[in-house]
Order: structure tokens, then sequence, then C-alpha cells
């Protein structure tokens, strides 16, 4: 599977868990893993490394091999950096709705990015429509190329980086003390992975999905507004990997939330992180408002990416 010893890749992974206290003073406490910190600049790298590894495990992948995904841009960063440091051309389809600092950073990185044509979505707004478009493109290059398609929404590592990296080490970093658990949904890897070990260890641990109000499928709700800020996040369906059976409770997040929470973060904690990272504690700062978890619980959540690839 190649020497990860002293590589790039030996930095995916154990990130730091910080309270956030300034733009949270009570009641209880928000603690947030710092995903951004990983060298592909989100908690997808995490996902990126365990598919590749696995991959070339099973034989499914052979060194050399090229790699295709359809990315948001993320989970494209991440194979960027594990693809390079094991030696495997990369080629990432991706919406043209998604930001141009996303396809900057991942040019940069030596992938060759294939731009597709938004469907109904609009600039910095990509819906579920796009997002199959370029799952389609990625599946014909694969073929053209002999490559392999990670096809991360439906990949069984998507799941399991959590279940065995990401999820043990919030439970470590908290001391097992921690009420509830909150993260936005794309693919659903890490909502899935992470509640499940969570549950694991105290079944009693509040799950709740973070979904952009209008697109709140997972809680059964019409999809009213698929064009929103939160990238990479609510297209408007049912992830493959989902287990509703996780999902003690869905927390709606509005574009305008999603902006506030973003600059709040920025400017009182000096933590620039992306959209989704902002949805993420907006909506823990929901739960714990709600008093539904008593005056000192611990909420864990997520900040999925860094700010600069916005």
């Amino acid at each position: 599977m190649g020497d990860r010893q002293g590589g790039v890749l030996t930095a995916i992974g154990d990130t730091p868990l910080v309270p956030l206290h300034k733009v949270h003073r009570g009641p209880g406490e928000v603690l947030a893993k710092l995903e951004f910190l990983n060298p592909g600049g989100s908690i997808k790298d995490r996902a990126a490394l365990k598919i590749i590894e696995r991959a070339l495990a099973r034989g499914d992948l052979v060194p050399g091999q090229p790699v295709v995904e359809m990315t948001s841009g993320n989970m494209g960063a991440g194979l960027a950096v594990v693809c390079a440091a094991l030696g495997h051309p990369l080629t990432l389809t991706m919406s043209e709705g998604n930001s141009p600092a996303r396809v900057k950073i991942l040019r940069e990185l030596g992938v060759e990015v294939i731009l597709v044509p938004q469907v109904d979505g609009e600039p910095g707004k990509v819906t579920g429509a796009d997002i199959a478009a370029a799952v389609d493109v990625a599946k014909r290059i694969s073929v053209e190329q002999g490559a392999y398609y990670v096809d991360q929404f439906n990949n069984p590592g998507s799941v399991l980086a959590h279940e065995e990296g990401t999820g043990p080490e919030i439970w470590a970093a908290a001391d097992g003390d921690l009420d509830a658990f909150v993260v936005a949904v794309g693919s659903g890897g890490t909502f899935v992975g992470v509640s499940r070990y969570l549950k694991s260890r105290h079944p009693s641990i509040l799950c709740a999905a973070v979904e952009p109000a209008g697109a709140a499928v997972l809680a059964g709700k019409p999809v009213t507004k698929p064009q929103h800020v939160i990238q990479g996040t609510g297209y408007g369906s049912v992830p493959p990997h989902w287990q509703p059976d996780l999902m003690d409770e869905s927390i709606a997040v509005t574009d305008e939330e999603a902006v506030l929470w973003h600059r709040r973060l920025a400017v009182e904690e000096g933590l620039y992180v992306g959209y989704s990272a902002a949805a993420n504690v907006c909506a823990a700062v929901k739960l714990l408002e709600s008093r539904r978890l008593g005056p000192d619980a611990r909420v864990v959540t997520v900040l999925c990416d860094t700010g600069l690839k916005y």
C-alpha cells in the first residue's frame, strides 16, 4: 500500500478538539474538531486515504493506476494529497458551480480538473442535478482511462474512515464525556461513521444531522430550496450510506445563519472555516439553546474545511 513512514499521509487525522467559548458562552459547551488542519484542508482527507489504501489492499487499485472521482472540492483535495503521495495520476470532475478557489487549488496540486456545466444551479449553489451530471462524466472517464473510480457516495471506505478514526478520536479527546454529536450531511460518511462509533460506546448520545433549510430531506421534508450556500451538503436526496436509525434529530440552517456564523467564527474565535462548518456550529448552539440536553451538556461538532476554499 506504499510507505507512509514520514510522509504527508501521516499528517491526516488526529486533529485537535477545542472548546468554542466565545461564540457560545452557555448553557452547555460546544467542542469543535479542527478538521481543516488536515493537509488537504478538510475532513475528506480521511475518507480519501481510507478509500485508496483499502482499494490497494483489496487489489481493486494497482500501483500507478489512474484514479477518477467527482468532487465538490474537498474530496478532490484529499485525493490529490493521497494520490500524489502514493503515485496515482488523478482526474476530477466538478460542477462549474463550485468555487473557483477550489479549482485553482486542485490544479496547483497537479490534478486534471474537468468542469461540468450546471443543470439547474448557479455559481456558488450546486444542486443534486448538478452533482449527478458531474458523476456521469466521471464514470465515463474512468472507463475510458481504465481508472479506479472512487465513487465516494457508495464506497464503504467513506464511512469506515470515521467509524475507525474520527469517532474514536472524538471519544478519547472528550474522555467519553459528551452528550451529542452534530454534523452536516453530504455523502453521509462522517455522520454515519462517527455516530455508529459513538452510539456503540454510549447509546444515549444524541446524533443530529445538519441540513440546509429548504433541502431537509433527511427530516422528511420536501425540497423547496435546492440552491443554497452550504456547499457539499443538502443535495436533495438521501445518500446511499444513510442509516436513519442513527439520526435522533435533524437541524435546519438557513443561508443567512450560515453566513453569520461563518463570520462569527472568524472574528470571535479566529477560525476561518467554510459554510458547512459554520452551519455545524450554528446547529450545535441551537441544540444547546433548546435545553433538550440540560445546562451542562457537551456537544461535539466538526469544522469540516478551511474558508480559503470559498
